[in-house]
């Protein structure tokens, strides 16, 4: 029987890849390096930590991974305060309630830091349905390691098999299945370059994963 729901957070809760984008490419022209959209869809899923270090074993930078950081958060905060473009997905508040009102236990493991998860959170008034959230940023181990979304399903005191994943990512997806969770595969507009065939189920619309349907599957 279906538990606990646990949801990535970009690209699935709410639309922060165009914010994420701009943020990056910002920083990307502060250190004067051209990443290619190919490398950049292959960042989805992964902590700004992971990333940043990959850029700077990639390009041989000069720069720690540690500035990267730094200025890619700097754009990042100036474009959530400032930028009109960060939006819910449409359809996951109503899924959100649904779920929260049948008894689920629903828990946030997202590869985003910990304060920008806050700041989603808040600005959007989700931390009433949410039982627990997780930043892959405070963990050693970032997506497609399991290790987030185990420490997010024992978070719930319920057995993995009946705990959901909701992903949008290759890197989310294989996390979820490489910790023996069942996963749903968010496929949007907002989605580009990603791998759903290790998915369970792939979704472009959450009324294909409403609680009378998914409730059946578990």
């Amino acid at each position: 029987m279906l538990k606990a729901v646990l949801f990535d957070m970009d690209g699935v809760i709410v639309d922060t890849e165009p914010l994420h984008y701009k943020a990056y490419h910002r920083m990307f022209n502060d250190v004067g390096i051209n990443v290619s959209e190919e490398l950049y869809d292959s960042f989805t899923g992964q902590s700004t930590l992971n990333i940043c270090r990959r850029l700077v074993n990639h390009f041989e930078l000069r720069n720690p991974a540690e500035e990267l950081i730094r200025l890619k958060r700097q754009h990042f905060k100036y474009l959530f305060d400032n930028d009109q473009d960060l939006t819910l997905i449409d359809g996951v508040l109503d899924i959100i309630k649904e779920y929260y009102s049948n008894g689920i236990t629903l828990v946030v493991a997202s590869s985003a830091s910990m304060p920008n998860i806050n700041r989603i959170f808040n600005r959007f008034d989700l931390n009433q349905y949410f039982s627990g959230k997780f930043s892959g940023a405070d963990l050693k181990q970032s997506k497609p390691h399991p290790e987030i979304f185990l420490k997010a399903a024992a978070h719930t005191g319920f057995n993995k098999c009946q705990c959901m994943v909701i992903e949008d990512s290759t890197n989310g997806i294989a996390a979820a299945k490489a910790a023996g969770i069942f996963c749903v595969g968010y496929k949007s507009l907002h989605s580009h370059g990603q791998d759903y065939s290790k998915a369970d189920v792939v979704i472009s619309d959450f009324n294909e994963i409403a609680y009378p349907k998914v409730k059946v599957l578990f």
